[in-house]
């Protein structure tokens, strides 16, 4: 009937305006998303750039605390290293704290003759926040392969060294041969450190 036309063709305007508002709304939505992604993607190469920025730094601190060694330069050695940095050395006896390792090392700068190890391998570490870097390495030195590790810090809007671990890199294969060699000299410095106060806490 003709009366009844125009009831169907005002239901169709209305479920068209529906899909309309639907289709707007997805499409919103779908917008929202890919600039959320977006964002996100900006962050993330944000942080990586970030990252590697840090670790350059870090590189170039490191190579410059080596290169200063190398060439017995004191002020510069000490001035990669944080104001409470701390040495440990080789020897089980060597927990050197920032002003002891500046006097047990400045005879031997003052020969000119500090130490000189050269990086063979080397991993630098970011945290999450980017406050704190750590690294390991493998180092050609003249006491052979030596393993350091360290901590750094930033100080003076430069990063520097807090805290470093030297040590001997020993085969598998000859572990039973530097055990004997030592057990003496260990089994001394155990007795020592029993008796200690520390150890007695």
């Amino acid at each position: 009937m003709l009366w009844r036309r125009p009831m169907k063709i005002w239901k169709q305007k209305k479920n068209n305006d529906k899909m309309t508002l639907s289709n707007y709304a997805g499409f919103m939505l779908l917008l929202s998303f890919l600039s959320c992604c977006n964002q996100t993607n900006k962050v993330l190469q944000k942080e990586l750039v970030n990252e590697k920025v840090l670790s350059d730094k870090a590189e170039t601190t490191i190579n410059a605390w080596h290169l200063a060694a190398s060439k017995a330069d004191f002020e510069a050695y000490f001035d990669l290293m944080t104001s409470d940095g701390v040495f440990i050395g080789t020897d089980a006896t060597e927990n050197w704290q920032n002003d002891a390792f500046k006097s047990f090392s400045k005879p031997y700068f003052d020969t000119g003759k500090a130490w000189h190890f050269t990086p063979m391998e080397r991993n630098i570490y970011v945290d999450k926040e980017q406050n704190t870097i750590w690294f390991d390495e493998l180092l050609n030195t003249q006491m052979g392969i030596c393993r350091g590790s360290g901590i750094m810090k930033l100080e003076d809007d430069q990063w520097k060294i807090r805290h470093y671990v030297l040590s001997i890199a020993i085969p598998n294969e000859k572990t039973t041969q530097v055990i004997s060699l030592k057990k003496e000299w260990d089994s001394i410095f155990i007795q020592a450190l029993t008796k200690s106060p520390l150890s007695k806490k």
